[in-house]
């Protein structure tokens, strides 16, 4: 019976189709969604979608699954600018058509893209968490793990490596799809030794406790400072604190919950927090906003000691783009207009991440700068005892910025050996401890006040001590070791038409 050949068009759409489901499942396995399990799913199909293809073959249909994976995961960047949103799926789908391209897939020799293939999503997500304005770390792969036990290896690769984790275990469903059982069962083995070492790894030690109260003022969510009374904002906090019945060591108030014109001192808001701190005869950190000029402010958070005075100030080093200042600015009101963009731009801080105050040193993260592992690092290898992050939400759609970013605390929580305390003002605030376990959180826009005590730890994870480039570095060796392997063993007489798939009789 002779060989069956299917129709070109037949090959083109089961591939596309794969790239499609895997770009659906690996949507899926990040907050808010969170089903962690289809993360490996979607990695297996996008190598089932590859296997075998030329370059510009993988590209595509890499860049089909990235753009699938990450515009339902963006979704809520529709209200804010739909042709942005639409510029920005085509940018992230890129990224993993790169990553695709990079993977050999020599036909019939397997394992030279399975070695490849982790290396390349390492790549791909370094990538983008880097480049452009700084890093777009939204609906990452290390995200989908942040609540499930793989999670725990960002205690020592960071979460660059609990990527390159899932990459493998990805790849071993696939290499169980062809039955190589061996293959599979080597890189199962190989992550679990990888889990079993994080899982006994040096995470810190406590050196005391604290009480903390993280206030929610509440409020709609979906609100702008554009349309907002800053004053009301503030009163509802003020308001809030009032519920901080019992004693406590530090006081948290969200981001830029105060916004004033000039300095801080100057205003009235000043005058309550003084009064405030001194009626709960505690430290007391908030966040803040100064106008500077006609084209500058301010985002920082400070410490109010129980005598009123001010003390230590942080000023946020890592802005968002486009919501704290304007990449381009003049190229991009031609296009966009002014109307939709902020009008001034956020002056960067210089200062390391780590705020002084009477309750112990802190790390210090400032709302987007929880989702970069070097920030909060950069506070623990300061001094910091704890990772505070106020934060604000409230002008999203929907509760999908608000999910990853607590899933980014429960990251920077494993990678650090640190409680992480989140506060927002209109939620979601939470409390998450060193293992990533979130054992308070608020819902979106109550009023409500977070107590625990929680402890101050000191010490070094090795992810805080050798950070995330060993891993980078290490899936780069991947995607260079099996570009050699597949020269070495590319057959000389050639490799069947893409376009064609082949069909043995037997």
């Amino acid at each position: 019976m002779p060989a069956l050949t299917l129709p070109a068009v037949s090959d083109r759409a089961r591939g596309l189709s794969l790239a499609f489901l895997g770009g659906l499942c690996l949507a899926a396995s990040v907050p808010p969604w969170g089903w962690w399990p289809a993360a490996f799913v979607g990695v297996a199909l996008w190598d089932r979608a590859i296997a075998g293809r030329t370059a510009r073959s993988r590209f595509l249909r890499s860049w089909l699954l990235g753009a699938v994976w990450l515009m339902p995961a963006t979704l809520w960047m529709w209200d804010l600018t739909a042709p942005g949103y639409l510029v920005a799926g085509a940018l992230f789908g890129a990224y993993v058509g790169v990553a695709g391209a990079l993977v050999p897939s020599p036909p019939g020799r397997p394992w030279v893209r399975w070695l490849a293939l982790p290396g390349a999503l390492v790549l791909c997500e370094a990538a983008r968490w880097s480049f452009p304005f700084g890093g777009v770390p939204l609906a990452t792969t290390a995200m989908s793990q942040a609540a499930a036990p793989l999670g725990q290896v960002a205690r020592v690769g960071s979460a660059i490596g609990v990527v390159l984790a899932v990459g493998v275990v990805g790849v071993a469903l696939s290499a169980a799809w062809e039955r190589r059982w061996g293959v599979a069962g080597a890189l199962v083995v190989g992550v679990a030794v990888l889990w079993g070492l994080a899982s006994v790894a040096p995470r810190g030690e406590a050196v005391g406790d604290l009480t903390v109260a993280l206030v929610q003022g509440g409020g709609p969510q979906r609100t702008r400072a554009a349309d907002t009374d800053p004053w009301e904002v503030f009163q509802r906090h003020l308001e809030a604190s009032d519920d901080v019945t019992t004693p406590v060591d530090l006081v948290l108030w969200p981001e830029n919950v105060i916004s004033v014109e000039g300095p801080l001192t100057d205003s009235r808001e000043h005058r309550e927090l003084v009064a405030l701190a001194r009626r709960l005869d505690t430290t007391l950190v908030i966040g803040a906003t100064e106008g500077v000029d006609a084209e500058r402010f301010t985002n920082f958070a400070a410490v109010y000691d129980a005598d009123g005075d001010l003390g230590d100030r942080y000023d946020k080093v890592r802005r968002v783009p486009f919501g704290e200042y304007v990449p381009f600015r003049s190229l991009v009101e031609s296009v966009a207009g002014s109307a939709s963009l902020t009008r001034r731009d956020a002056v960067i801080g210089e200062e390391p991440a780590v705020l002084e105050t009477p309750a112990g040193p802190f790390s210090l993260a400032i709302s987007w700068e929880i989702f970069f592992t070097d920030r909060v690092r950069e506070g623990v290898e300061f001094g910091g005892q704890a990772v505070l992050n106020p934060t604000n939400g409230s002008s999203y759609w929907l509760t999908q910025v608000q999910s990853q970013q607590v899933a980014s605390s429960r990251l920077r929580a494993i990678e650090t050996g640190r409680w992480v305390l989140q506060a927002a003002p209109t939620g979601f605030s939470a409390v998450v401890t060193p293992e990533g376990e979130v054992v308070a959180r608020t819902g979106v826009s109550e009023r409500r006040v977070l107590e625990e005590t929680i402890e101050r730890r000191e010490g070094l994870t090795i992810a805080t001590r050798i950070g995330p480039l060993p891993v980078v570095g290490l899936g780069g060796l991947l995607v260079v070791a099996a570009w050699v392997l597949a020269r070495r063993t590319t057959s000389p007489t050639g490799s069947p038409d893409e376009d064609d798939v082949v069909l043995d009789p037997s």
